[in-house]
């Protein structure tokens, strides 16, 4: 059986929108490096997001009016997009991690039910 410890995890649908949502609310107004980077740290090097994959998350957070984006200047003097939540996403943010709990306790229980009885 392959080590858990060097395999990445792969994302279920939603669940970027949702992680990505709650680093803008923690951290404040970061660049897509920032995020991705941010999100590699946190999961230990598990979560590995490509621009492939965070991109379009972030353009599409943005279509939801979730997200913000300015145009600014990194540390490095280098001109990159700036994501903020906004209220709406906040709000989205609130009631996503709802879902989630929910969905990842009834994942658990079945989990650890007894289908035998």
């Amino acid at each position: 059986m392959p080590s858990e410890e060097k395999e990445p995890l792969q994302l279920l649908q939603g669940t970027l929108d949702l992680i990505v949502l709650r680093t803008l609310s923690a951290l404040g107004a970061q660049h897509a490096y920032q995020i991705s980077t941010r999100l590699q740290q946190v999961s230990q090097n598990h979560l590995n997001l490509n621009q492939g994959t965070l991109y379009p998350a972030l353009v599409r957070l943005e279509q939801y009016g979730w997200i913000k984006g300015a145009w600014g200047r990194t540390e490095s003097n280098r001109e990159a997009k700036f994501y903020s939540i906004t209220k709406a996403g906040e709000q989205a943010l609130s009631k996503e991690t709802l879902r989630w709990r929910r969905m990842a306790g009834l994942v658990d229980r079945l989990l650890v039910e007894d289908f035998q009885s």
